[in-house]
């Protein structure tokens, strides 16, 4: 599998509000209107989450493909690796072209899902890993069906589009497990309230600093999107 290499930085400005699930004070503002659509706050913090999601789910995915008990969990560690990449390459070159500057690690919530999962191995890992991705694929998609039917923006809807894909794909992946623990997943779904807003905020990227890139598995089937054309 191939893993993580570095680009350097683009000079753009860092969003104010970065929340994967947080609350915008106006999701609504338009904070940018480029040639492909007026830009909100939602839309800047999708494109965000759609990094974010990507930036923990990708090492999960390499160590599935390795330490799974089973060829199934392996297969789905692969569909992560291969989804992720594709999309993580969509999200930058969207975040590009608007402007946007994503950050280099997930949130704290997502640091903590991975480290705990890194710390695994055998039956316990195959479980929690197909069910925490299940649970949090499922709800990433309640937010990519909301910013697809407001955007305005024809770049973000077009990564809508992609990640939606990308994420049914996963939830099927770690469905053929047979291992998802079901009643979980809807509490992890369900709780209210759910984490503090810092913990579900990815650190900023730093200024200089390379930025991390997945890179597509050698054997890669995920077609390349028309984002990053």
């Amino acid at each position: 599998m191939g893993g993580a290499v570095s680009i350097t930085l683009g000079s753009l400005l860092y969003p104010s509000m970065l929340g994967v699930q947080k609350v915008n004070s106006a999701p609504s503002r338009v904070v940018a209107t480029p040639a492909t659509g007026p830009l909100t706050e939602g839309d800047r913090d999708f494109v965000v989450q759609v990094r974010s999601a990507g930036l923990w789910e990708y090492p999960v995915g390499q160590a599935a493909s390795k330490k799974g008990s089973t060829q199934a969990v392996r297969s789905a560690g692969e569909h992560l690796v291969d989804g992720d990449a594709a999309l993580d390459a969509a999200c930058r070159s969207v975040a590009g072209q608007l402007g946007i500057t994503l950050p280099n690690q997930p949130s704290p919530q997502q640091q903590g899902f991975a480290s705990r999962l890194k710390a695994e191995h055998g039956k316990q890992f195959d479980a929690d890993m197909a069910t925490t991705v299940r649970a949090t694929n499922g709800q990433f998609l309640t937010t990519i069906a909301g910013v697809r039917t407001t955007t305005r923006n024809s770049l973000v809807r077009a990564l809508a589009d992609q990640a939606n894909d990308t994420v049914l794909d996963h939830i099927t992946a770690v469905e053929k497990t047979g291992l998802v623990d079901f009643g979980q997943v809807l509490v992890r779904e369900t709780t209210s309230p759910g984490p503090p807003a810092q913990d579900l905020t990815p650190p900023p990227a730093v200024a200089g600093r390379p930025q991390v890139v997945l890179t597509p598995p050698a054997n890669s089937t995920v077609s390349p999107s028309p984002t990053t054309g």
